[in-house]
């Protein structure tokens, strides 16, 4: 089955997995997801991920929670595959006047909003955690 919105997919995932207190999902593996997911462990949101699989790659993502409620309070896509959202390194968004993170895909790779305007660079503006 093709999905129109791979990553979108995965945070659906993650947002219905810890509505149920699940803790860790299953979700396909691409090189996108990982980068995303790698931001999100730096950040601190979630416990990590692995890849397994043999022929069908996914990735095993531990959910992190604080006191028993979800340290993810809010995940919104942003950029869509009918709308894309760009951003120069001037106009990057504060997520919740700093306390939470917008997620880009830079030239310079997969980085939250702060790790950006530290290189200087804008781009594509994927989600937002808080």
């Amino acid at each position: 089955m093709s999905l129109s919105d791979p990553l979108g997919d995965m945070l659906t995932r993650i947002r219905n997995g810890q509505a149920a207190n699940k803790t860790s999902i299953k979700s396909p593996a691409s090189k996108l997801r990982m980068n995303v997911l790698e931001v999100l462990r730096r950040e601190g949101y979630i416990r990590g991920y692995e890849r397994d699989g043999d022929g069908h790659q996914e990735l095993s993502i531990a959910l992190k929670y604080h006191n028993g409620e979800p340290v993810i309070r809010e995940l919104r896509r942003v950029s869509k595959p009918g709308r894309r959202v760009y951003s120069s390194l001037k106009e990057l968004p504060k997520v919740y006047n700093g306390l939470g993170i917008a997620i880009l895909s830079t030239p310079r790779g997969v980085m939250s909003d702060s790790e950006a305007r530290d290189a200087h660079v804008g781009g594509e503006i994927l989600c937002t955690v808080f």
